[in-house]
C-alpha cells in the first residue's frame, strides 16, 4: 500500500475521518446515559460484582474474535440477547450480553473508521454509523426491557470504558497504542437490529 493509500480513506483523510467517528460515537454514549425509564418500578441492584463481570465478559469476547473473527463474535452476542433475554429479572449474564455487545462495536467502529467507504462496501461490511446506530438499539431495547434507570447505565458505560474496554483491546492489539473509547449512534443508518445482521465479514 502506497504512502498516500494509508493517509486518505476515500475523498477524505483517515485522520479526518477518525476524528469525526470519534465525535458521533461521543453522542451514543451521551445516548446510552440519556436513557431512562418511566416506569415507577426500576430493577434493584445487581448483586454481583460488575466490574468483574465486564473484565470476564470482555476477555471471553476477545478470545473468541482472536480464534473466530468478528463475525462470529456477533453470531454470540445475538445468541447471548436471545439466551438471557427471556429472564423475568436483569441478570448477570444479560449484563455481560450488554457489554460485549459495546465492546465489539466500539472496537470495530474504531476500525472501520479508517477505510473508505468504497472498501467496506467491496468487504460487504457495515459503515461505523451503521454498526453504532442498531448498538443503540439493541441496548436501549436491553434497558428498557428491565427498566434500568439512567443512573445505573451511566456507571455501566464508566465500568465497561475503564475496565472492559482496555482490557478488550489490549488483548486483541497487544502492541498498539490504547484509543479513548467513545460510541456513537446514527440512527439515520440503521435498519436492522440483529447483531447478526449487521456484521462484518469474518477477517
Amino acid at each position: 500500500m502506497s504512502s498516500g493509500a494509508r493517509e486518505t480513506c476515500g475523498e477524505m483523510p483517515c485522520q479526518r475521518r477518525g476524528a469525526r467517528t470519534r465525535v458521533l460515537l461521543a453522542l451514543a454514549a451521551a445516548s446510552l446515559v440519556g436513557m431512562s425509564t418511566t416506569s415507577l418500578v426500576a430493577a434493584r441492584d445487581p448483586d454481583w460484582d460488575q466490574v468483574a463481570n465486564i473484565k470476564e465478559a470482555a476477555t471471553r469476547l476477545a478470545q473468541l474474535q482472536k480464534t473466530q473473527g468478528a463475525t462470529r463474535a456477533f453470531i454470540f452476542i445475538d445468541a447471548c440477547y436471545r439466551t438471557h433475554s427471556l429472564s423475568t429479572d436483569y441478570t448477570k449474564a444479560f449484563e455481560a450480553c450488554i457489554a460485549q455487545d459495546y465492546l465489539e462495536t466500539q472496537i470495530l467502529s474504531l476500525i472501520y473508521s479508517r477505510m473508505s467507504p468504497d472498501a467496506l462496501k467491496r468487504m460487504g461490511a457495515p459503515t461505523p454509523d451503521m454498526l453504532a446506530a442498531t448498538m443503540t438499539r439493541r441496548v436501549s431495547a436491553a434497558f428498557a426491557q428491565y427498566k434500568i434507570p439512567k443512573e445505573r447505565i451511566a456507571e455501566f458505560k464508566r465500568n465497561i470504558d475503564e475496565h472492559g474496554f482496555p482490557l478488550f483491546f489490549q488483548t486483541l492489539f497487544p502492541d498498539a497504542k490504547l484509543p479513548v473509547p467513545r460510541l456513537t449512534p446514527q440512527g439515520k443508518e440503521a435498519e436492522k437490529a440483529s447483531p447478526a445482521e449487521t456484521s462484518p465479514e469474518k477477517k
